[in-house]
């Protein structure tokens, strides 16, 4: 076997691959069906292949691409914890809070977790977003999500 030349892409690529793999088999709990008759496990199996693919394309590039000399940077860690942490809070609170505000809470905190995107840009990306996914999935399509929960006595 030929040694990879580029460790960033070799990780990425085990890292997609891990997690495909991980994702398609959660998926196999679950009626796949057919591509006419789709059961609740047959997107999340059918994303989970493409990720796989996509890591073994990513580490046959590590392979044949010259030597990277490019290293490794430090993991964002705070970042990584505030996108993790926005996932947990929007599937925590959607309920109870109701869309425009667990979604805009979470659209904050991932938005923040970019060290590029200061507070103003953070709180415009979150606005815009719900405006854009209340017009979408509550005016557009008729889903019956609540604006506001009980949690907040509306």
């Amino acid at each position: 076997m030929v040694a990879p030349r580029s460790l960033k892409n070799l990780v990425s690529g085990l890292i997609f691959v891990g997690l495909g793999l991980a994702f398609g088999y959660a998926s196999l709990g679950y009626q796949v069906g057919t591509a006419l008759r789709m059961g609740p496990g047959y997107f999340p199996l059918l994303l989970s292949g493409l990720l796989v693919l996509l890591g073994v394309v990513i580490l046959i590039q590590a392979i044949a691409m010259e030597a990277d000399e490019a290293k490794m940077e430090r993991v964002p860690w705070s970042g990584l914890a505030l996108i993790m942490g926005a996932l947990v809070f929007f599937g925590a609170t959607v309920r109870g809070l109701g869309l425009v505000p667990a979604l805009f809470v979470a659209t904050f905190m991932s938005a923040f977790a970019s060290s590029r995107t200061g507070l103003f840009g953070a709180l415009a990306i979150a606005a815009v977003l719900v405006l854009i996914c209340v017009a979408i999935f509550i005016w557009g399509l008729g889903m019956p999500l609540r604006t506001f929960g009980p949690w907040l006595g509306f």
